[in-house]
């Protein structure tokens, strides 16, 4: 049982945000926001999404990529965070598992 004043944030913070719809196996490239110092910058992560976690405000998302020499990385990300700038879908996947660990 959620406060209403708590309630009323999450759903501002829903509605402000517009993110296209995706699933487990899709090939996204988010915009990512990084502070070095003083400056920002947008860096492109492109990645396979291998969960989904979560259910409104709260939901997280993994994307692992193959960086140099063949190395695994994966992030997770918040849904809803300010960091995030874009969400592209580039390909949509056909996996038959809701979790690919």
């Amino acid at each position: 049982m959620k406060n209403k004043y708590i309630a009323a944030f999450e759903a501002a913070q829903i509605e402000s945000k517009e993110i296209p719809s995706f699933r487990a196996g899709d090939t996204l490239r988010l915009g990512v926001e990084i502070t070095e110092g003083t400056k920002t910058r947008v860096q492109n992560f492109e990645g396979i999404v291998i969960a989904l976690q979560g259910e409104g405000v709260s939901n997280t998302f993994t994307i692992r990529k193959i960086s140099a020499n063949g190395v695994g990385v994966e992030r997770i990300f918040p849904l809803y965070t300010d960091s995030i700038k874009t969400i592209e879908v580039l390909r949509k996947g056909r996996v038959r598992r809701a979790k690919l660990h």
